[in-house]
């Protein structure tokens, strides 16, 4: 037996990957802490953990982006280790360093690692020095859109422009046209910022129609850099994945020994410690080329857990500790299993993301079912944080066999409250261009461009009720402290007691007329691009909305002068009249 380091992890992240972490640390034998913002007060996160202490705030930057309050949170519950899931802080070098120099243990890669590989114009070096396959791009981030325009008249359309710090899709936009290069950049930097605090972006080529493979790495503090399989992410839509699976089906033998090496390789060369993923692309002619290095665990780590039968994030916890990894080579893939996530998202209308309330959330069971859940029923979807409600995970001892399962499994969830993407899953498990039989059809752009099948738009989601906080100080046994009622609770006591408060769920939006530019979600109002009188075209994009972390543009309808009816930075409402155009 060995003696364990660490006793008490801090989990600086939220949602089912939190809820993930807690477990993982409660079966390692140690102390669980959950952080949350106002809006996750009652979060099945918050549960999940031994402890849990506020962030005070709702946004982002002011809960799990700050690292002052995290630190703190660290120091005062006593734990002695952070794990930041991902997203979020999670590929932050700078947090990373202030954790260890807080005098904490970090369940990560070293700073450095994450700077030096986070940095994807740096990762290319490294790539291009142990012989990787890459694509041409910029050797350092751009300065300004007049770079990203001069790369794309040498090296020619599609190309795609990339947060050089940061992942999940946030800060990730392709140009097709020469027109739409400018506009791009802008709104990368902007997402960039939004997401991963800094705004840098590098320009690659961009493969059309390529396969997205990566391939799970591991190592400890012995020297050890074990790549563990690979996994097929091509299901995409805005450059974030929808389904995953393990191993990557439909590649050949030398394909996946490519991806092996080449990975171990990269984190060899940078000193790799803990679990991290080295993505590719696969073209349709067979050629391979470096993506990236996410330096943290991934969304879907999980289908590599089941198809390898190790823990990872255990395995993160026993490298923090100083122990060697479990395993030291590549086992043997022992089934296949595929992911779902599954978001808070609207397919009939472009995976249009919808926060509010969970009335119901009835997930399926049986055999070779897993549920990674951050929610269930009467839970709230926040506006501010990314649309994920779960994973469920799909395992059987073929391809074949995890297919007919996941049919089962999806026909039995049921989520009713907000949309989700549920539909599209159905749908694309019967797809002849997932399922293969004639070829695996599926590629990055494939949602956008392939898939014809017409899916309903859901019920308009239940209005986001207020998941604010009001706090006030009070004094117990002569201690002050700090109390935060939900603004929501407030209210309704004081409607019951007679002395008049709002409703709890906000008013209807009013009814909009042939003229209105109506929200098409549930979110902030980034900006106008258009000024109040202008003469605006149909098709014209006026306006930038942001929610759950993602931009999406705001075109007009028809064609016409421009009265604006909201300003920019104001929280808006599905539906919400925003202009009209006369």
């Amino acid at each position: 037996m060995y003696e364990k380091m660490i006793s008490k992890v801090l989990i600086a992240n939220r949602g089912e990957i939190a809820v993930r972490i807690a477990r993982a640390c409660a079966d390692y034998g140690v102390k669980s802490v959950a952080v949350y913002a106002d809006a996750d007060i009652d979060a099945l996160h918050v549960r999940a953990a031994d402890q849990a202490f506020g962030l005070e705030g709702d946004k982002p930057a002011d809960t799990y982006l700050h690292v002052d309050k995290l630190i703190a949170i660290a120091k005062r519950c006593g734990a002695d280790a952070v794990h930041p899931g991902y997203g979020f802080l999670s590929e932050s070098a700078a947090f990373a360093q202030a954790v260890i120099d807080a005098g904490l243990r970090w369940i990560g890669p070293k700073p450095d690692t994450i700077a030096q590989l986070g940095d994807k114009v740096q990762a290319r070096k490294i790539a291009l020095k142990v012989g990787a396959p890459l694509v041409a791009g910029t050797s350092e981030p751009v300065q300004d859109a007049g770079e990203v325009l001069a790369f794309a008249q040498q090296h020619g359309l599609p190309i795609i422009i990339k947060a050089a710090f940061g992942g999940g899709g946030r800060g990730m936009k392709i140009a097709w046209r020469m027109d739409e290069v400018e506009e791009l950049y802008h709104s990368a930097v902007r997402e960039a910022v939004t997401a991963f605090g800094r705004g840098e972006c590098f320009v690659e080529q961009f493969l059309d129609k390529p396969r997205h493979i990566e391939a799970q790495v591991l190592a400890d503090t012995h020297g050890q850099v074990v790549v563990l399989g690979t996994r097929d992410c091509s299901l995409q839509r805005r450059n974030q994945k929808l389904v995953e699976e393990a191993p990557a089906p439909f590649i050949t033998e030398e394909q996946r020994e490519r991806i092996h090496s080449a990975a171990q390789a990269i984190c060899a060369e940078a000193g790799y410690v803990s679990a991290g993923t080295v993505e590719f692309l696969l073209s349709a002619n067979g050629a391979i080329s470096f993506l990236e290095v996410n330096t943290r665990l991934q969304v879907e780590h999980t289908v590599t857990e089941e198809s390898t039968g190790l823990d990872l994030v255990i395995e993160q916890l026993r490298v923090a500790d100083g122990l060697p990894l479990s395993i030291s080579a590549t086992p043997a893939a022992r089934c296949h299993s595929i992911e779902f996530r599954i978001n808070a998202e609207d397919v009939g209308r472009g995976f249009l993301p919808t926060p509010g309330p969970v009335l119901k959330f009835a997930p399926p069971s049986g055999p070779g079912v897993r549920l990674d859940a951050g929610v269930e029923t009467g839970s709230v979807i926040p506006g501010s944080f990314d649309s994920m409600m779960a994973k469920l995970i799909v395992t059987g001892a073929t391809r074949e066999q995890a297919l007919a399962r996941a049919r089962r499994a999806l026909a039995e969830f049921q989520i009713e409250g907000v949309a989700s993407v549920l539909p599209f899953h159905k749908a694309v498990i019967d797809h002849p261009d997932f399922i293969g039989a004639d070829g695996f059809k599926v590629h990055t752009r494939w949602i956008e461009s392939d898939f014809a099948e017409p899916l309903a738009a859901a019920v308009r989601a239940q209005p986001l009720p207020d998941t604010s906080l009001v706090r006030a100080a009070i004094e117990v046994n002569g201690h002050r402290v700090q109390l935060g009622l939900p603004a929501g609770l407030l209210a309704g006591l004081a409607g019951a007691a007679g002395i008049g408060a709002a409703a709890l769920a906000p008013t209807a939006a009013e009814a909009v007329d042939a003229n209105a530019v109506t929200s098409p979600i549930a979110g902030n109002l980034h900006a106008w691009k258009v000024a109040d009188g202008d003469q605006v075209q149909e098709g014209d994009v006026i306006a930038v909305m942001e929610a759950m972390k993602m931009e999406m543009q705001v075109a007009a309808h028809k064609s016409g002068r421009i009265t604006l009816a909201a300003e920019a930075g104001s929280a808006q409402a599905l539906g919400a009249v925003l202009a009209r155009i006369a």
